[in-house]
């Protein structure tokens, strides 16, 4: 499901992390924090940006349109959730 968010803060610089996946063996990551509209204390999302998206910049006040993921992921016993944006598209 698309949705319509404000960024919050400017995502991070891209770093390249080993990708078995990726040509050449690495891919961009970054990370970009979003919050839903409507009010000051609505739903805020850390989203990681992968490839191509991680190379855009986004900058605080912006409207984005983004399509998130959400994964859980067990390691060692404890649960972590990752939020992915796998589209996201500045609104004019």
């Amino acid at each position: 499901m698309t949705r319509i968010l404000q960024v919050v803060s400017p995502n991070s610089e891209a770093t390249y992390v080993a990708s078995q996946k990726a040509e050449g063996g690495q891919v961009a990551k970054s990370v970009v924090r979003l919050r839903e509209l409507g009010g000051r204390y609505t739903d805020e999302y850390a989203c990681v940006l992968w490839g191509n998206l991680a190379l855009c910049r986004f900058y605080a006040g912006e409207l984005v349109a983004a399509s998130l993921r959400f994964q859980v992921r067990e390691v060692n016993g404890q649960m972590y959730q990752e939020t992915t944006a796998t589209d996201m598209l500045k609104l004019i």
